[in-house]
């Protein structure tokens, strides 16, 4: 997390937009970077063309920033991949277990003061089988 928190730190000028305001973005591809390229250096090599109120240089530097942004965006969604699927390896392993755990328990609780954990780990599946049976009523 600290990391995390130093990556926020180091590049201080995040946005974030609505889902509304993601619509309204012009989308960006590939192609659309190497347009953004081949803009800037028709702009550079011809600003007589551009009215007074046109920002060059901010042009430029928003330019920059975008190149600059594009591996770490690579590395980032490379990273989630891979923290998602860890997550969810992760996640099923630990519900395995507790499967399993589950099963011991019945299997050698009767008796020995485990009935009520039983019953309580046992609820898990009990809202399944109650959402199957309203379900069914309902057809």
């Amino acid at each position: 997390m600290g990391a995390v928190a130093t990556i926020k730190a180091k590049l201080p000028f995040w946005v974030d937009l609505t889902l509304e305001e993601q619509k309204a973005l012009p989308k960006m591809g590939d192609k659309s970077r190497a347009f953004i390229g081949k803009a800037l250096e028709v702009a550079t090599q011809n600003p007589a063309f551009l009215p007074r109120s046109f920002d060059l240089e901010e042009m430029r530097k928003e330019v920059q920033l975008f190149e600059s942004l594009y591996p770490i965006v690579v590395a980032f969604t490379q990273l989630q991949e891979l923290l998602d699927d860890t997550y969810v390896t992760v996640g099923s392993e630990a519900y395995a277990a507790a499967l399993q755990v589950c099963t011991y328990a019945k299997a050698s609780g009767q008796g020995a003061g485990l009935d009520a954990v039983v019953e309580e780990l046992g609820q898990r599946f009990a809202r399944k089988a109650k959402k199957k049976e309203s379900q069914q009523a309902k057809v």
